[in-house]
């Protein structure tokens, strides 16, 4: 079977925001919201000597198809703790990463590291289920947002709490990032159309984010040296996903890839 095309992907999020709307549960969610506890800080600052390790809970993708169907939530996020990962990544997409909001609140509550959901981020209301579920950042995706979207979104995750993690895939796209002052801006090395993955396209753009703003280098990240290769462009963090995912040992998996020194740029 066909990869699920990046449009295919957004009409399903669309489909399932509009039954939220449909069914009203747009005021619960900001209800709930409203009483949440504080959220933990997403990402550590000031940066610390080496790259962090976002480790990240993921079943499947359109581009690897199934990765790990029997993945446990929690036992893999404490297993990231323990490896020394300084956040885990959720991601919640249902039907095309086999994910669910119902992972991202169980690893809230398993671990105490800050937790990012992952997903197509296109309405306000995706941002209220992350506060309710527990989560500490939010995904936002420059190449499916305008920008006035971009922005309107960016100021409803600050709103409630939630930074943001402001993704790229080109140096065209950096603007728009920078303009919603995001908490940290994510250079995917994979384009979300051809679902190909270019590290040393991803090296280039990395370099391009001006100082002081934390850069996470997303995809293609399997090995040590693949660490090393980013941190060298400027890399802060590394959002490690598929290769973890799949470890029979995800903490050892997490430790393998921690500890590299991180190069400042600039």
């Amino acid at each position: 079977m066909p990869a699920a095309t990046l449009e295919q992907i957004l009409q399903v999020t669309r489909d399932r925001v509009a039954a939220l709307h449909r069914e009203g549960h747009a005021a619960d969610l900001a209800r709930r919201a409203a009483g949440a506890p504080p959220t933990r800080p997403f990402l550590p600052i000031p940066l610390g000597r080496t790259v962090g390790v976002v480790a990240e809970i993921k079943r499947r993708s359109p581009s690897q198809g199934s990765i790990r169907s029997d993945l446990d939530p929690v036992s893999h996020a404490r297993a990231y703790a323990r490896g020394g990962a300084v956040a885990v990544s959720v991601l919640t997409d249902e039907a095309h990463f086999g994910g669910s909001l119902d992972d991202l609140t169980q690893v809230a509550a398993a671990v105490s590291l800050p937790v990012l959901r992952k997903d197509f981020i296109i309405d306000e209301t995706q941002i209220l289920e992350a506060r309710v579920a527990g989560a500490s950042a939010v995904l936002l995706i420059v190449r499916v947002l305008p920008p006035d979207r971009l922005s309107a979104l960016a100021a409803a995750a600050a709103r409630h709490q939630l930074a943001t993690l402001v993704e790229v895939h080109s140096a065209r796209e950096l603007e728009a990032a920078l303009a919603v002052c995001p908490g940290a801006v994510g250079v995917n090395a994979r384009d979300l159309r051809t679902f190909k993955v270019d590290l040393r396209a991803a090296e280039a753009v990395v370099a391009r984010v001006p100082p002081g703003i934390p850069v996470v280098a997303e995809s293609g990240i399997e090995e040590r040296t693949d660490v090393e290769r980013l941190a060298a462009a400027g890399a802060d963090f590394v959002l490690v996903g598929t290769s973890l995912a799949r470890r029979s040992d995800p903490e050892a998996g997490v430790r393998a890839l921690a500890g590299v020194e991180r190069t400042p740029r600039g």
